[in-house]
């Protein structure tokens, strides 16, 4: 298992540097870190009494790096959960925050574990991803990475601006989709076919 600080660096790493999509809810974002965050937070980074775009520009990797592992690792109790799944969960609550929780949630209650879809890691959700990932110790990592990715696609299907997160101009699997697969294993990747098939309808 990598440091909770090695995935914070590599999600920084892909998340890239500043940039304000339009079609992107979170807003202007730099370094995965989203102008939401920050204002939540109270960081006024350029400390020029208000919290906006130029903030966002202005965060280090650094502090990037720092704010994943306390507000999107630490506090949300990611390091309670089963090893196999901490990586991709961690990495998911960056991008998707707490639908990155009722995944897990919802996959573990399917798998036969009860946990209430509430998007919070407690005391009971705790308890019933250990036992799932005692009753599939190889399985329950390629299982909630696939169900991250179908989420994005589900995500995709009904919101069209936010399609080109999950599918490249020239068709093929874009940033949501490949970044899910990063946490599944190779044979369980759908083949740019599987992915063209998947999108079809999408205008």
């Amino acid at each position: 298992m990598h440091s909770v600080e090695r995935i914070a660096r590599e999600i920084v790493a892909r998340e890239g540097g500043f940039v304000n999509d339009p079609d992107d809810p979170g807003g202007a974002t730099n370094h995965g870190v989203t102008i939401g965050t920050l204002r939540s937070l109270g960081m006024d980074v350029n400390r020029d009494g208000r919290i906006d775009a130029a903030d966002v520009r202005a965060l280090t990797r650094a502090q990037a790096e720092q704010i994943f592992v306390e507000h999107y690792f630490r506090r949300p109790r990611l390091a309670e959960l089963p090893e196999p799944v901490q990586a991709s969960v961690f990495d998911m609550y960056v991008n998707a925050g707490a639908n990155a929780v009722k995944i897990l949630q919802r996959l573990i209650t399917r798998m036969g574990f009860p946990a209430t879809d509430d998007g919070v890691i407690g005391p009971r959700t705790i308890a019933a991803a250990r036992d799932a990932a005692e009753a599939a110790p190889r399985h329950l990592a390629d299982a909630y990475g696939i169900a991250r990715r179908n989420y994005y696609y589900a995500l995709a299907d009904q919101r069209p601006a936010s399609r080109k997160f999950a599918r490249t101009k020239a068709g093929g699997k874009g940033g949501w989709i490949t970044r899910a697969e990063e946490f599944i294993a190779p044979h369980y990747h759908l083949s740019a076919a599987e992915h063209r098939a998947r999108t079809a309808k999408w205008a």
